[in-house]
């Protein structure tokens, strides 16, 4: 018994859990590997390989398989409307997974600073990839994908926010 008290006295006191978690390699990969790979698939959709003339014909195959046959013209606004669905539900999960890192970077910062900087990161990546996409010959940098891209990112925060309000009160309210 002796010996067992002593070599617990000789042992440095334990840091939090959480604070050691937080310093460890695996605990910064978890929060922010998500995001760049989220960077990495919107950087190969980005390529000509995705243009609208590339995704059109396995598009509306899918489309056709679903919902039966459409013709010509009807399939070049619906082809339109996937696309800017795309761009809208991609940079909206891309500012969800740049609010999670954020939310697990900054442990003690409100709600309101982590979804600022996740749009931030959001509308960056987005004003990037539209530059990007203007020196392709078939794709086109347009400003209005951006405020597109941005929208969606605001729209799954706030959804996020509506939740966290809603029916996790105190994990909100989390800022020290």
């Amino acid at each position: 018994m002796v010996t067992e008290l002593s070599t617990n006295a000789e042992r440095p006191p334990r840091l939090n859990s959480v604070v050691a978690d937080r310093r460890s390699l695996k605990y910064w990969l978890r929060a922010w590997l998500p995001v760049l790979l989220g960077i990495g698939v919107i950087a190969l959709e980005s390529t000509a390989l995705f243009g609208a003339d590339n995704t059109n014909g396995p598009l509306r195959w899918l489309y056709e398989h679903a919902f039966g046959p459409v013709t010509n013209g009807r399939w070049g606004i619906i082809h339109h409307y996937i696309r800017k669905c795309g761009h809208f539900f991609g940079y909206g999960t891309i500012g969800l997974l740049w609010l999670r890192a954020w939310w697990m970077t900054l442990p003690h910062s409100g709600f309101l600073l982590d979804a600022t900087l996740a749009f931030i990161g959001t509308a960056l990546v987005a004003s990037t990839d539209e530059f990007h996409q203007s020196f392709l010959p078939n794709r086109t940098g347009v400003p209005s994908d951006v405020l597109l891209d941005c929208c969606g990112a605001l729209t799954l925060q706030l959804m996020v926010y509506v939740f966290l309000r809603t029916f996790r009160p105190k994990r909100l309210a989390r800022a020290a």
